[in-house]
Formats: structure tokens, sequence, C-alpha cells
């Protein structure tokens, strides 16, 4: 079973995002037995919230329900327990370290980085481009269920 949390500042959009969105790609591949896909928050500022209208309205737009996910704050256990911790830009790595208590095992990585890219995924709460977001959140995924499955994107 391969593990994965995806994080943001306030998991209400691009953490949740990417959870759905791997969710769907695992499951259109065939392999969604073999994984278990969560989001957190590095912040509890919207801890029990729903996932944010536009984001919600973005991933309706391609078909993916998100309906039940509430914001979750990030605990210092999911270090032992996800094999992938994946941040959505570097404040959101910093704070990820700081909670979990450092990264011995190299498990935290932004997302884009499995596209092999060096670079963050714009916070749509503030830019209002969701369609951008989505696009690398979507690139990010699909890069990541490559690496981790030893299959082509």
């Amino acid at each position: 079973m391969i593990k994965i949390l995806f994080v943001c500042h306030g998991n209400i959009c691009r953490s949740p995002m990417a959870e759905f969105v791997m969710k769907d790609l695992v499951k259109k591949a065939g392999v969604a037995e073999n994984f278990e896909i969560a989001s957190a928050a590095t912040s509890s500022e919207e801890l029990g919230n729903p996932v944010y209208p536009p984001a919600r309205r973005k991933l309706r737009e391609h078909g993916i329900d998100c309906s039940g996910k509430t914001a979750r704050r990030l605990e210092k256990g999911d270090y032992t327990h996800y094999d992938y911790l994946i941040g959505m830009d570097r404040y959101n790595l910093g704070n990820m370290e700081r909670i979990l208590g450092g990264d011995p095992n190299h498990k935290i990585r932004l997302l884009l980085s499995f596209a092999g890219e060096d670079r963050e995924i714009a916070d749509p709460w503030y830019t209002g481009s969701f369609d951008e977001t989505y696009d690398d959140v979507l690139t990010g995924c699909r890069a990541l269920l490559a690496q981790v499955t030893g299959r082509e994107k």
C-alpha cells in the first residue's frame, strides 16, 4: 500500500484538489486498491470546513467529487503513517518539517518536483486562478503516479 498525504496551508483548495485528482487517477489506472490518499493543512484556521466552493466547482468540471471532505490539520504521527508527504509550496514544506519534527527519511517534497519542475503551485485563494492550480495539480499528480507505479505519464 502506497500512502500519500497532500498538504497546503488551509486544506480547502490545493491539497484537497490534489487528493481527489490523485484518487481519480489511481481509480482510472485500476490501482486504487494499492493506495491510501488524503490531505491536510499546516494551519488550524480552516479546520472542519469543506473544500472551498471554487475548488469544488473546478473538480466537478472534471467529473471529480470531493463531497464530505473537511479540512484537518497535519499531525506528527502522519510522518510515520505516510510514505509521501507532499506540499504545494516551500512555505508549506517549512511548516511541515516544523510540525513533523524534521524529515529524516526524505518523505517531504513539492508536488511539482515529481514532474521535474522546481516551482510551487500557486494558492488560488489569493490568485483566483483555479484553472492554473488545477492544471499544475494534475501535472504533479500524473508524474507522481508514474513514478510510484513505474508507469509512463
